[in-house]
């Protein structure tokens, strides 16, 4: 399948920052109705991550700083809606009072379907046109392959065995399919040939060996699947220079979210184009952590009109000779009819 160029990259995904009210709280401004919401206080050192999706139940969470199983938090995350979503309550990790919040939104189908393209049969929500894709299954703990709905392979994939304590596991692309890493600490990555992965990743199924961390028996596992898409998204990696005037990292496109993780024992580290509005963008938030935001000067990164600039000597971003591999979604396409400027 060949994926044409997104012109307006916020009809599929966008970041929306609000703040919270200690009451019903309808956050609209997102310009689609969400299938994956990721919430994380900015202000609160102590509030985690939250993530919901349609697969699973809007009102259902899971947490990347955390191991713990799904959690009903629907009290408190009632719904996803036609421009955003609700938060409700006091809590810290949605909407404290004068609180701030960043959430992270993808569009998939707005519904699921049944896919049975791989020896598991999976349940699916697929954007073909944005490379996205969520995917529950059932773990058998024997060597299987499970279909994600894309047409294209991916090149990451992020899964949490949902109905039991255990890790995120993350596929990324520029490591190959015989590495895996984990999401919810800074752990380096791992070379466990088939355990995880299977050594299968496909435009139609990836595979799960038997190991724990991405296929249990009788557990509940949910996957985010993404396929780099020219203008929309890259997954790649670059490597370190150890200076201030540091690596560039040419995407294609104006970043608007970019996660980027040391291959080597290091935290996941997040910027969005929304909390740093102009560079150097040092607004920082960690996938694996549940840390208020921090603006530390040391770290930093300018977000160009074609991609990344590192500008810190930084062992986060950009140590000498260490190999880094990031996510990327766009801003604003360098292609097409509304090519982007610098900032």
């Amino acid at each position: 399948m060949a994926y044409t160029t997104i012109k307006k990259p916020s009809d599929y995904f966008n970041t929306k920052l609000y703040t919270g009210t200690g009451a019903s709280n309808s956050i609209t401004g997102v310009g689609f109705q969400p299938d994956l919401t990721w919430i994380k206080s900015r202000s609160v050192a102590g509030a985690g991550h939250r993530w919901h999706d349609v697969v699973r139940g809007a009102g259902n969470m899971i947490a990347s700083d955390t191991t713990a199983a799904e959690f009903d938090d629907s009290a408190l995350f009632p719904s996803f809606d036609s421009d955003g979503f609700t938060v409700a309550g006091t809590g810290s990790a949605y909407n404290g009072s004068t609180q701030t919040y960043a959430s992270w939104n993808w569009l998939a189908s707005n519904t699921t379907a049944s896919n049975t393209d791989g020896s598991i049969t999976s349940t699916v929500s697929a954007n073909t046109t944005s490379g996205f894709s969520i995917v529950t299954y059932t773990g058998t703990s024997s060597a299987e392959t499970v279909g994600h709905g894309l047409g294209v392979a991916p090149n990451m994939i992020i899964v949490k065995p949902y109905s039991v304590s255990q890790y995120w596991s993350v596929f990324h692309s520029s490591m190959g399919n015989s590495y895996y890493g984990y999401l919810n600490v800074s752990d380096a990555f791992i070379n466990t040939p088939s355990t995880v992965w299977n050594n299968t990743i496909n435009s139609t199924v990836f595979g799960i060996g038997s190991g724990v961390a991405t296929n249990i028996n009788s557990a509940s596992h949910i996957a985010y699947c993404f396929a780099e898409v020219k203008g929309f998204s890259k997954f790649g990696s670059y490597t370190g220079n150890g200076s201030d005037d540091g690596t560039f990292v040419y995407t294609g496109f104006k970043p608007a979210f970019v996660i980027i993780k040391s291959t080597s024992t290091n935290t996941w580290i997040m910027l969005d184009n929304k909390r740093g509005s102009y560079n150097v963008n040092q607004s920082k938030l960690f996938a694996d952590a549940n840390s208020a935001e921090n603006t530390d000067t040391s770290n930093g990164i300018d977000f160009l009109s074609n991609g990344l600039k590192l500008r810190r000597n930084n062992s986060e971003i950009n140590t000498s000779g260490q190999s880094y591999i990031y996510m990327a979604f766009a801003e604003e396409p360098l292609v097409g009819d509304n090519p982007a400027t610098a900032r």
